[in-house]
């Protein structure tokens, strides 16, 4: 009588642990302990360090702002510092006219906005090239037409306006109070634009830079949605002008030169195309990276921004956002992040059955 043996019947695997981020006390943790730290930094941190930080919040919205119709919708913009300098002119000229702070900010908003909207119904057809072309004439305009608007404008002299000094009683300096304003309006900016792209909308911005045609047989207007995002920029561009004067609290001609709106694209590829945290990261580039080169040398400012951007276009082409996924993948990829191999499992015999490595030679001794 044949002897049965019991097989181990295989056991059911475990259920894929949960990640990190998907835990509830890390995604509601996480963005209040930030809350926290950034509640608390200003109190912390030197006059300098202060002010170093607001430029870096200044900037980075003003980068978030060309994110959107370069990075998220793929339209080429080289004119986002003129909506900059248009929202910290009107800033600057209804402070000195005694304007309520709230109507200045709106007012640094919507004109912007309305500008960036006039261009885009023009332009936003063109496409490609004859896109860029438009953009690049903004700033080169705007220099000009600054300097004659001396009325508006305070001409070659600029416009300073000063309204963001430490309500009394606050007891806070006039630099923590600052930091507090541009944490407060950018963090509220940013989070509207990650809800923005993370949404219905971000899902069309993201078909139209993929394929204008897919878009079109789908019921997506690409010109509805270029000029959607172009408005949205601009818009952004006269936050951020606002949150200059904040900052600065002087402008002139020179804040909307051309040269600092190729600056700002550069701070965008470095940092991330297409990210909320690589607007981030391209404003700590924006503001920290030229103190650091003019620390080593003035005259190699150009030189070694130049170099950067051509290691990090080399190296990593999604910008310095991308750099934790490099890693990881470099080192999924080393032979010290691969597990050791298991060793082959030795095929399971029944008693009174050759393996498979016996049977050749079992069969060859019976036809002998």
């Amino acid at each position: 009588m044949a002897r049965v043996l019991d097989t181990p019947t295989p056991s059911t695997p475990p259920p894929p642990a949960r990640s990190l981020r998907q835990t509830p006390w890390v995604r509601w943790g996480a963005p209040l302990l930030l809350v926290a730290a950034l509640a608390v930094l200003p109190l912390v941190g030197t006059e300098s360090f202060n002010d170093t930080l607001a430029r870096i919040g200044v900037f980075a919205v003003a980068v978030l702002g060309l994110n959107v119709v370069m990075g998220y919708t793929g339209q080429v913009s080289l004119g986002q510092i003129f909506f900059l300098g248009l929202g910290a002119y009107v800033t600057a000229y209804g402070v000195q006219q005694g304007w309520n702070v709230v109507l200045v900010f709106v007012l640094a908003c919507l004109l912007p906005a309305v500008a960036g909207l006039l261009v885009a119904l023009a332009a936003a057809r063109l496409g490609g090239l004859a896109i860029a072309m438009v953009t690049i004439a903004l700033p080169i305009v705007g220099v000009p037409l600054a300097k004659r608007l001396s009325e508006f404008t305070g001409g070659s002299q600029g416009l300073s306006a000063r309204f963001t000094d430490a309500p009394e009683g606050s007891g806070l300096y006039d630099d923590q109070f600052q930091l507090y304003l541009v944490l407060g309006i950018g963090g509220v900016v940013f989070l509207l634009t990650a809800c923005l792209v993370r949404g219905k909308y971000g899902r069309a911005f993201a078909i139209v830079k993929d394929n204008e045609n897919v878009a079109s047989s789908m019921g997506i207007s690409p010109y509805r949605y270029k000029v959607l995002a172009f408005t949205i920029a601009s818009l952004i561009g006269g936050v951020s002008g606002f949150l200059y004067m904040v900052v600065v609290q002087y402008t002139s001609p020179e804040t909307m030169s051309f040269g600092h709106s190729i600056e700002l694209l550069v701070a965008m590829v470095i940092g991330g195309a297409g990210s909320i945290a690589g607007s981030l990261l391209g404003g700590v580039f924006y503001v920290v990276v030229p103190d650091l080169t003019n620390a080593v040398d003035p005259s190699l400012t150009s030189l070694l921004q130049g170099a950067l951007l051509l290691l990090v276009l080399f190296l990593l082409p999604g910008g310095l956002v991308s750099l934790p996924r490099a890693l990881a993948r470099r080192l999924r990829r080393s032979p010290a992040g691969r597990g050791s191999a298991a060793p082959p499992t030795p095929p399971s015999s029944t008693p009174g059955s050759a393996t498979a490595a016996e049977r050749p030679q079992t069969e060859r001794q019976g036809h002998a």
